[in-house]
């Protein structure tokens, strides 16, 4: 625990970047480990849209499924809150202290201390290391928690006038409706302190509702201390944690002496280039505070984005990343910007934060080059779309209403790219709204996805707590030691050892029969967890002794720290706990599973090679039969550059470069040039893999399984590229047995050609070529044939008179729509004035073509309601302009018939 008192700090004036660096800096000397901030995509966490906290990045920690070297953690986490319960979109701009894009600190203690530490590292950070004025701050504490409250006032020497017990709503904090929760206390800052201290009596209300906007709540401390079960009960746990959270920005305001926190240097640089971008004065620059701060705000959202790998799209994350840098280029807009811009206030951006956040420099021509194409797409469209917004709400307000349609709202996202977020800014200019919840549902598969999933779900039917159980009883019975299952997918592919434990329908039983559905619980594995795009190991586990028994493994989960559990079917005898087993992988399918993992990082190194710097992975699938690698790049690959990716793989396979596979520390790995992979989550200590010798392919952080050399994969063959989502695009690809099996086919396929065009198989290609050209030329002749034919006919056919006007109505046989339309302007050059109805039916489907002269439109007669009345007849429609006109039909039969009727309409239709 720190001193009560400690040597009181100087504090000179800080910058963004101190503050953070000072708060890091304390927390170490307390012998806590620095851990670097983990992406905005949280890693393999499906129930969140963003990492919307410093505690995401430790949620199996606290959850038992993860261990880490430390106790005690700090950092400096970057954050993103624009979806779901913490939505603060709307208020960015006009609110002096709203973001999308924060950075939160914090500090974490797993099973070490706990309140008492906790409250005094606090304070002592804030008074000591920060300077702040002890007489300016309030706290809270959860009405139930004696603990903490006389902590504030016994230890820390609070008077209690200035502690607020409240309720769950405020102080009370779980991780979802089940696991770990706990009270907490915050620490509130006073803005106003001439207005005169609170009663005890209002200061809860005055914290919690902030009517006057005076406090400012700065630091919150949650203490993990009881676990929530599904019915509601709640027990203590073993080892409580602590997990705290302080707003960068908010500190920031309050250590600068600034009342908002776009006056901070964190912001004042990025405001300061937008108006030297604008030409602005300072008074321009404070009329148009609220465009400024948006700018500001939503450019430093989308740097931080695409630098996690986030790109401009339609759906999801994607979406959120379009939305940011659209908003921010019509705000622009209303500075007077009429040209994309957001790259260059991106360029201040990058160069201030990238001391703190070195990937923004690593990745700083992908950030540049994505902002300006995006704003280049919207700046196309934004005006036609504004201005169709603009008509549209002019018609619900003059019809008294003030709710713009959510399928009207969609039309225009669709149409003409305007977010529903622009659509609602822009409404409420007007004073108006727009029904979202219409939107949504006319969005469809393109709905934005929700952020405002639970932190922690459930893990399936075989349940977190449940495992827990068991390991807990194999470990308390010697079974297992305090580290658990042993796992290593890297070694040998078979283990040996005794079943431990075995669950039936969630339940340890001592004995399964054939045809169960289990999981089994071994003192080790090689079985590979599924992971980081690698699917799951799948093989056998039998019986080493008499009597014999197996179980077919289909995956391998591990739902707790420590717990490794082989989930399959008994497929022969009687499996008991204590039996002698041999777990084997299914060998061969592991193997063709490796020569695909690595695969794909030399794909991923020739896609760079050949498309740019700015391809980086998002999203991958290893299974043993096919490869799938999803990456950033603005547009489809040419066949060139196709050719050009899978010469440069198996390039490096013939090569037969080593892999260099190693243990080395996350932050040394990143310096030396290891890529890190979209969406995954690593430990302090990493795993590294390296392909080359002089010169390196590859590298990247990876946990996955890998061939020792590139030979062992055999041949590489792309089988398709393809569109995921704007600005990501994936190739599939096979590799080994598949790509043998692949290119066996091709060959067998070719070589059966060859064969019936009766040439060398290597003369195919030059014998279809061939063909084709015959075929080609055969077709004009045909056409040409048709032509003269359908020339001869329609001079066969005799024109009649109808109230004084030239008609002529006929069948052409096996003309095509083309012919029927040159036919009918050979008869307006020979009529001047008249009426030409022509029809065919190639292929035995009708066609027919209707033609009006200029003057005769003027009497009333229309192209398209002739030709609408004359495929009638034959069951089927169409239309046109007055003056030509084409329709269908399914009825060839009839054409006589309908083309009879042409004589009787224009004399009816006549003026």
């Amino acid at each position: 625990m720190p001193s009560k008192k400690t040597t009181k700090r100087s504090v000179p004036p800080m910058t963004g970047n101190a503050i953070r660096q000072a708060f890091l800096d304390y927390f170490t000397e307390f012998g806590h480990t620095v851990v670097p901030s983990s992406s905005l995509v949280p890693g393999g966490d499906q129930t969140l849209l963003f990492t919307n906290a410093g505690m995401v990045q430790f949620k199996d920690v606290f959850l038992g499924q993860d261990k880490r070297p430390y106790r005690r953690a700090t950092t400096a986490q970057r954050c993103m809150r624009v979806s779901g319960k913490h939505n603060d979109l709307e208020n960015v701009g006009p609110s002096p202290r709203h973001h999308t894009f924060f950075e939160m600190l914090g500090n974490f203690s797993f099973g070490d201390y706990f309140k008492q530490n906790a409250i005094r590292y606090a304070y002592d950070c804030l008074t000591e290391v920060y300077g702040l004025d002890p007489d300016r701050m309030y706290y809270t504490v959860h009405e139930s928690d004696d603990e903490a409250w006389h902590i504030w006032l016994d230890e820390i020497g609070v008077p209690s006038e200035r502690v607020a017990r409240m309720g769950d709503k405020t102080n009370f904090w779980q991780m979802a409706d089940t696991g770990p929760c706990g009270p907490t206390s915050e620490i509130h800052y006073d803005f106003a302190p001439d207005r005169g201290p609170l009663t005890p009596a209002d200061l809860p209300y005055q914290l919690d509702v902030n009517p006057d906007d005076r406090f400012l709540e700065i630091w919150n401390l949650v203490f993990m201390q009881f676990n929530q079960t599904a019915d509601g009960s709640r027990t203590p746990l073993p080892a409580p944690g602590v997990d705290t959270g302080m707003g960068m920005e908010r500190l920031a305001m309050i250590v600068q002496g600034v009342d908002n926190s776009y006056d901070t240097d964190l912001f004042t640089p990025i405001m300061d280039r937008i108006q030297a971008l604008s030409g602005h004065t300072a008074a321009q620059r404070l009329a148009g505070l609220i465009p400024y701060r948006v700018v500001a705000d939503h450019a430093r959202a989308a740097a931080f984005l695409i630098a996690d790998g986030v790109v401009p799209g339609n759906t999801g994350r994607n979406y959120v990343c379009r939305m940011v840098i659209r908003r921010a280029s019509r705000f622009g807009g209303k500075l007077g910007f009429d040209q994309p811009f957001l790259s260059e206030v991106a360029e201040t951006i990058i160069g201030h934060y990238s001391s703190a956040y070195p990937e923004l420099a690593r990745h700083r021509a992908a950030i540049l080059q994505t902002m300006a194409d995006e704003e280049k797409r919207f700046q196309r469209t934004v005006d036609t779309g504004i201005s169709h917004l603009a008509r549209l709400l002019e018609n619900v307000l003059q019809e008294g209403g003030r709710l713009l349609p959510g399928e009207q709202a969609f039309e225009l996202y669709a149409t003409y790219g305007l977010p529903l977020e622009i659509t609602r800014d822009v409404a409420r200019e007007q004073g108006a709204e727009v029904d979202e919840p219409g939107f949504q549902h006319a969005m469809e598969t393109h709905r934005l996805a929700s952020g405002a999933g639970q932190v922690f779900g459930e893990l399936g039917d075989e349940g977190v707590e449940s495992y827990r159980q068991v390991l807990q009883w194999l470990q308390a019975q010697g079974h297992l030691g305090p580290e658990g299952v042993t796992y290593d997918p890297y070694g040998s592919l078979e283990t040996e050892g005794p079943v431990l434990a075995i669950v039936c329908d969630g339940t340890q039983v001592e004995a399964a029969a054939v045809g169960d559905k289990v999981g089994v619980i071994l003192p080790q594995t090689s079985f590979y967890v599924e992971s980081g795009g690698q699917t799951t190991d799948a093989g056998t586990i039998s019986s080493a002794t008499e009597p014999r028994w197996e179980i077919a493994v289909d995956e391998v989960r591990r739902p707790a720290a420590g717990v490794v559990v082989h989930l399959g079917r008994v497929t022969r005898g009687r499996p008991k706990v204590g039996d002698l087993a041999l777990a084997a992988v299914d060998q061969a399918r592991r193997w063709d599973i490796m020569r695909n993992h690595t695969a794909t990082h030399l794909l991923h190194a020739a896609l760079r090679a050949v498309l740019g710097e700015h391809v980086r992975q998002a999203g991958s699938l290893v299974a043993p039969d096919r490869l799938r690698f999803d990456f950033t790049h603005p547009e489809p690959m040419a066949a060139e550059e196709l050719d050009r990716v899978e010469r440069r793989v198996n390039e490096a396979v013939l090569e037969n470069y080593p892999l260099d596979i190693r243990l080395k520390p996350r932050q040394a790995a990143v310096e030396e040039g290891a890529m890190a992979l979209f969406g995954e989550t690593y430990g302090e200590t990493v795993r590294t893999v390296s392909i080359g010798t002089a010169q390196r392919v590859s590298y990247e952080l990876c946990g996955g399984t890998h061939v020792p050399e590139t030979g062992v994969i055999g041949p590489f063959l792309i089988l398709g590229e393809g569109s995921v989502a704007a600005g990501v695009r994936r190739i599939e690809a096979v590799t080994g047995r598949a790509a043998q099996a692949l290119i066996h086919a091709r060959l067998g396929s070719l070589g059966r050609l060859a064969a019936r065009l009766g040439v060398a198989t290597e003369a195919t290609e030059e014998r279809v070529e061939a063909l084709l050209d015959e075929r080609e030329q055969s077709a004009k002749e045909i056409s040409q044939l048709r032509a003269r034919l359908a020339a001869s006919d329609y001079l066969a056919l005799q024109p009649q008179e109808v109230g004084g006007v030239t008609v002529l109505a006929g069948l052409i046989p096996e003309a095509d729509a083309e012919t029927l339309r040159l036919l009918t302007d050979r008869f307006r050059r020979d009529h001047p004035s008249g009426v030409a109805v022509l029809a065919s039916a190639p292929g035995g489907k009708p066609v027919i073509v209707a033609a009006v002269s200029q003057d005769l439109v003027a009497r009333g007669l229309h192209a398209g309601e002739l030709v609408k009345a004359v495929a009638q007849i034959v069951g089927g429609g169409g239309g046109g302009k007055p003056t030509l006109a084409q329709a269908g039909g399914k009825d060839a039969a009839r054409l006589p018939e309908a083309l009879s009727l042409v004589p009787d309409w224009v004399r009816s239709h006549l003026g």
